[in-house]
């Protein structure tokens, strides 16, 4: 009988075809949802996820044949690794793959906002044409604050080396990397100097509500404001007050910490409203990283990371 892997996200059809080239039968439930995976946990060798469905501690324990976990894109929060680990289950993870898309997203974000494109179209369609107020900032020659230097966080740096910025980047955990354009700084440095700050930080209980009032409250240059990493790091009642209070330009944000809109409670519902419909802010439904390009790259480095955790 051959072993079994279940896809229980929306991937590249090449995944599917890869897996049963080397041997596998393939289930591909993109909708399956907890309470239903835990009942046919126990049949798979295999299991791709992407943000959807949590693989935590009591859906591992049912999951007597799992030899590896493969997970599309970056960020590994909705896995107990560490109970995966010790029941030798591999954790797999793909960030190689769609860390690019996210870098051009922040980009697009970022020009956008500097350049009051979307504000500014808006206004046309509107009728109005507005020049002097639709004024905008150029990137070039600015220093770019970049908190979290792993795959999205140096993808960024790199797409941003043509702009002559200066490179002020943050990682509590990674060191080593400065050079030429890109500074190894303190966050303090980058709250004081930044006219940009990027945040690109996995989800962990460190990270919860990163930027909360005490970090806008520290911003010294009235930055423009970007997260493209995990909605639960900015706490959204500081980031409207920031707004509020001017201490930020303007933001940028593709993740937001609660992304089921039917499930939204009014105070959820009043921040969304809130910051949408601000001149100068721009919220995207968690698409940085969800291009064509990116669903096929994620699936590719998933299959050359299992070849070669099982090649011997």
């Amino acid at each position: 009988m051959k072993p079994k892997v279940i896809i229980t996200a929306y991937a590249h059809p090449m995944l599917a075809r890869e897996l049963e080239q080397r041997g596998y039968a393939v289930d591909v439930q993109e909708k399956i949802d907890y309470g239903a995976l835990s009942e046919v946990i126990s049949e798979y060798t295999g299991i791709i996820v992407s943000t959807r469905i949590e693989i935590d501690a009591a859906l591992l324990a049912k999951a007597s044949s799992l030899k590896w976990i493969g997970r599309l894109g970056s960020g590994m929060e909705i896995i107990d690794v560490a109970y995966a680990t010790a029941k030798q289950i591999i954790c797999l993870s793909s960030p190689e793959g769609n860390r690019n898309a996210v870098a051009e997203h922040c980009l697009g974000m970022l020009l956008s906002l500097m350049h009051c494109i979307t504000q500014s179209r808006d206004e046309v369609r509107d009728r109005k044409w507005r020049r002097e107020p639709n004024r905008g900032y150029e990137l070039y020659g600015r220093k770019v604050g970049i908190i979290g230097f792993g795959n999205t966080g140096s993808a960024f740096a790199r797409l941003l080396s043509s702009f002559d910025v200066t490179i002020l980047a943050h990682d509590k955990y990674h060191h080593g990397f400065g050079g030429g354009y890109i500074q190894e700084a303190s966050l303090e440095e980058i709250s004081a100097e930044a006219d940009v700050i990027s945040l690109h930080l996995p989800l962990t209980a460190e990270t919860k509500y990163y930027a909360d009032s005490h970090f806008f409250e520290n911003l010294k240059r009235k930055p423009f404001f970007l997260n493209a990493s995990r909605g639960s790091v900015v706490d959204p009642h500081a980031l409207i007050s920031a707004l509020n209070d001017g201490r930020i330009a303007a933001a940028g944000i593709d993740v937001l910490e609660n992304e089921d809109l039917t499930a939204y409670t009014e105070q959820e519902m009043a921040q969304l409203d809130n910051l949408s419909h601000r001149p100068n802010v721009i919220v995207t439904p968690h698409i940085a990283g969800y291009t064509h390009e990116a669903l096929f790259k994620m699936s590719d480095v998933l299959i050359k990371k299992l070849d070669a955790a099982f090649s011997g």
